[in-house]
């Protein structure tokens, strides 16, 4: 595992190790960042880790979120001066979250509690993280520019199950020397997702549906990434290189441990739990990059119990905490309630892994060929008795999504979306005797058609009213707030039907079309 350095002690520059060993040195914070992707298609972890004490942990409530962040930053050492990071978070934090406290918890009871993450400007966690990684993107550019380590200016290239397109087209929107194209899977996404990101302003953006489903969408996107061909025609006639904005991303990562040490604070400071305390955290998992930075989280120092895994029907990674063995080679992909969650190829585990086998690249490597050319792998014992130490999983059906939102809506007043849905069924079904943080990803009104479903107890994909059927999204929006007595619809999500539609192409789900699409972008 990463080696844990007492946070007094500085360990001088933090650098960061390729998961697949086939990078060669590790490279600095602003590298990892603008690279994305190591080279030969593994991930960048920290080479060490900083430890934080709890008093360190309980201090940070006296900060305003912003500052929380720069001091978690700096622990780690990044390759940038204090006043840049100080200046870029509160740049990322600030008036742009429609909550001052930016993730606020809510508490249905002395012992469940809500974590927030969707307050940003796309109503979806990933703004936690993409409201960050442009500054930081553009600062590490930058600093490269100035040393001569980079002579060439990037395009973004995103694969999308929904949330993460709009964010980071958000994000990037307007930024200099960089261009943004997202992929998201034609049909997959909900009409708001939709809505959201093909009307997306700016220059310097471009956004593709996909035949095909978010794997389809995620698979192309990493081969055109290890395409050297690609890479060499891009930079020499684009003078462009590809970088990423997914959460393989380390700079995407990084600030989602953030929030799961200032969501502990918070919790001190509002009495919820006694600084020391255990609490498990729960988090709907797809890509596995939300519940890795709680683990993370945990190594630095927050007192976590066990970190709940919530499945939707596509039970991969359930599957996987559960056995050991990771198998999609005969494994339906299924389009469920919580669509930011129909994943099968889950990116971050092989961080995790990473981590877990005591940093063995070997391993990883052979693992992650394994499941390229068989879909499927088995992790040895002693790795998967340390997935077990940290981890517990369950998978909730549609079923179960959809009758967990109204039971907690008629409960505590409070309304979920199908993906926080997830995680509150599958807590109260793995939850111990500890306080339990719930990682709430999206607003409810990004998922319009299945809340509705949820409220008046129509079954999954049953087809709405022929009346509310012909409502846009917006509208059905505007139905649910009324019925449910709320008023919480975030600005970003009710002018969508108002906005014009700038992007409507669909191209088909392999690396030549993709290829082809950002090219054509490039030479726009």
């Amino acid at each position: 595992m990463a080696q844990r350095t007492d946070r007094a002690a500085s360990f001088g520059q933090n650098l960061y190790l390729d998961t697949r060993g086939a990078a060669g040195k590790p490279v600095p914070f602003t590298a990892a960042v603008v690279n994305g992707l190591a080279a030969g298609g593994g991930l960048y972890v920290p080479q060490e880790l900083p430890t934080m004490t709890v008093e360190e942990i309980t201090a940070l409530a006296s900060l305003p979120y912003a500052e929380r962040a720069a001091t978690v930053y700096k622990a780690f050492n990044i390759d940038l001066p204090d006043s840049t990071i100080d200046e870029l978070m509160g740049r990322a934090y600030g008036e742009n979250f429609d909550d001052a406290a930016v993730c606020p918890i809510t508490s249905l009871d002395e012992s469940t509690h809500i974590l927030e993450l969707w307050h940003g400007p796309t109503s979806a966690f990933k703004d936690m993280a993409l409201q960050c990684l442009p500054h930081f993107f553009s600062a590490s550019a930058a600093k490269l520019r100035d040393e001569g380590a980079l002579d060439h200016e990037f395009m973004i290239l995103v694969a999308t199950s929904g949330d993460t397109g709009k964010a980071a087209l958000e994000g990037f929107s307007g930024v200099d020397g960089v261009s943004i194209g997202v992929l998201f899977p034609d049909g997959g996404v909900s009409d708001i997702q939709r809505k959201q990101m093909v009307t997306t302003t700016g220059d310097n953006v471009r956004v593709w549906a996909v035949r095909g489903n978010f794997d389809d969408c995620q698979t192309g996107v990493k081969r055109a990434f290890s395409d050297a061909a690609f890479a060499e025609k891009l930079a020499e006639e684009c003078s462009v290189a590809l970088s990423s904005a997914n959460s393989i991303n380390w700079g995407r990562l990084l600030p989602q441990v953030v929030y799961y040490i200032s969501s502990y604070a918070e919790l001190i400071a509002q009495g919820k739990i006694a600084a020391g305390d255990e609490i498990d955290i729960c988090v709907p998992t797809g890509n596995f990059g939300n519940i890795l930075a709680a683990w993370y989280a945990k190594q630095i120092g927050v007192p976590v119990g066990m970190l709940l895994c919530a499945s939707n029907d596509n039970r991969v990674l359930t599957d996987f905490i559960n056995t050991g063995t990771y198998d999609i080679s005969d494994r339906e992909f299924i389009l469920t309630s919580s669509p930011s969650m129909d994943i099968l190829v889950s990116s971050n585990l092989e961080r995790q892994l990473f981590e877990l086998t005591g940093r063995n690249a070997e391993a990883i490597s052979q693992w992650m060929a394994d499941l390229s050319e068989r879909r499927c792998f088995r992790v040895d014992p002693e790795t998967f008795a340390r997935v077990r130490e940290s981890f517990n999983a369950d998978s909730i059906d549609n079923a179960t999504c959809l009758t967990t939102i109204k039971k907690v809506h008629d409960e505590h007043g409070y309304l979920l979306d199908p993906h926080t849905a997830v995680a509150y069924a599958a807590a109260q079904n793995l939850r111990g005797e500890n306080p339990v943080l719930i990682a709430s990803t999206a607003h409810w009104a990004k998922f319009g058609d299945n809340v509705y479903r949820a409220l008046h107890g129509l079954e999954p994909g049953e087809p709405l009213p022929e009346e509310v059927a012909a409502l846009t999204g917006c509208q059905l929006n505007e139905r649910i707030a009324q019925e449910a007595e709320r008023s919480d619809i975030p600005a970003g999500l009710a002018n969508l039907d108002t906005m014009e539609v700038r992007f409507t192409e669909v191209i088909d789900n392999d690396v030549e079309a993709i290829e082809s699409a950002a090219e054509a972008f490039l030479r726009r």
